[in-house]
C-alpha cells in the first residue's frame, strides 16, 4: 500500500484544489483535465489520480494536506 501527502502551498490550498477537481471530474469532459492538474501539480500517477477524484479511495485533511492511500502503487 502507497500513501500520497498531497501537501499545500502559500498559493495553493491542497483540499480546496481536491474538492474542486473531485467535483469537475463529476462531468465526463473534464474529468481528463481534472487528472492532468492533480498528475503535474503534485506527481501522482494517473490512474492513482483517477480513484481519489472519482471517490474509490478514501482521503483525509491532516491540517493542509490531502492524505489517502491505494492498494499497489
Amino acid at each position: 500500500m502507497k500513501t500520497y501527502r498531497l501537501g499545500s502551498s502559500p498559493m495553493i490550498h491542497s483540499p480546496g484544489v481536491i474538492a474542486w477537481a473531485i467535483n469537475g471530474a463529476k462531468f465526463k469532459r473534464d474529468r481528463a483535465n481534472m487528472v492532468k492538474i492533480i498528475t503535474k501539480g503534485w506527481g501522482v500517477p494517473p490512474d492513482v489520480a483517477e480513484a481519489l477524484l472519482l471517490g474509490k479511495v478514501p482521503y483525509t485533511i491532516e491540517d493542509e494536506v490531502v492524505v489517502f492511500s491505494v492498494e499497489g502503487s
